[in-house]
């Protein structure tokens, strides 16, 4: 890997050839990210719950490089239905898939249950990406280098994988709920590896989290924590496209590894250069990683065998 602290948007490799999906990719992280892999090279795929939305990003991002190539899908990650039809709709459309980044969130959320019945929280970040990377699998392998990217934070360290009351029904707390989730999604990627390696596949599985971002996840911000906190939010959040730069560094770097784990070099992780931080000791547990997954397949009824 190299040495060099300040990686940038300038390493990004050509990307031309590759099709590349980016859940959530309407705003913030993913819409910078869908911008960086297309003005590199890449179809790119803006998968999004409001297609209203998604069209408006692919806008701003033709304003700025015209000549790149996007697509729009509706998916919305809350709903295991639309999930199936989103992702059967990509296989139809692109046999080889050479990048799925696993992006789109929602952040402390009021109490609510999907049409699955399963806490929002924990459906939309972690649920609805487990059965998408599924559903998704025979595309990623059929392309040479493939790579999964999947979206953290680095609150998954606050988490913990309640497995008697995954769903908040005994309590609910919107902060625990969404360390949980973000949890998920480290060991998800973690165990993908590891199952990957174990079988031989050329298909890769990393993670990334972008520090302390100025996204569109704030909505779900309580109102007093909105009010009193957006003064100080500038001292304390690094602009989307900064928070951005470990997810790209995770997808394109030609010397990134599967079982590898990017975000902001600084002392906090909050903010910095992209870089390889160490996750933290809960993700490492390879028996509740295992747990996770087989509760995850019965969740979302799809069985993923890499």
């Amino acid at each position: 890997m190299s040495t060099r602290r300040r990686w940038s948007t300038a390493d990004v490799p050509d990307r031309t050839g590759t099709t590349a999906v980016v859940t959530g990719a309407s705003s913030g992280i993913g819409l910078h990210l869908a911008q960086e892999l297309a003005r590199h090279g890449a179809h790119v795929v803006l998968a999004v719950r409001d297609p209203d939305r998604g069209i408006a990003a692919a806008a701003r991002i033709r304003a700025q490089a015209p000549s790149v190539e996007l697509t729009v899908r509706r998916l919305d990650l809350s709903s295991l239905a639309s999930v199936r039809a989103g992702a059967e709709e990509l296989r139809d459309r692109f046999p080889r898939i050479d990048l799925l980044v696993n992006n789109a969130g929602v952040m402390w959320t009021d109490r609510a249950r999907t049409p699955d019945g399963h806490e929002l929280q924990f459906a939309t970040n972690h649920l609805g990406h487990f059965a998408l990377t599924g559903l998704l699998l025979d595309s990623l392998r059929a392309a040479s280098g493939a790579r999964v990217v999947t979206i953290s934070s680095y609150l998954h360290r606050l988490g913990r994988i309640d497995f008697r009351d995954l769903h908040g029904e005994r309590r609910y707390s919107r902060y625990r709920a969404y360390n949980q989730s973000k949890l998920a999604n480290l060991m998800f990627a973690l165990e993908l590896h590891h199952r990957l390696a174990e079988s031989g596949a050329e298909l890769a599985s990393l993670a990334a989290h972008p520090g302390l971002a100025a996204t569109g996840l704030g909505r779900g911000f309580p109102a007093p924590v909105r009010r009193f906190g957006s003064p100080l939010a500038p001292l304390f959040l690094q602009p989307a496209a900064a928070g951005m730069l470990p997810a790209l560094r995770a997808a394109t770097d030609p010397d990134a590894r599967g079982g590898e784990f990017y975000g902001p070099l600084g002392v906090t992780e909050t903010r910095g250069a992209p870089g390889l931080v160490r996750p933290g000791r809960t993700a490492l547990d390879p028996q509740a990683r295992r747990r996770l997954w087989e509760e995850s397949e019965r969740l979302t009824g799809v069985r993923l065998r890499p």
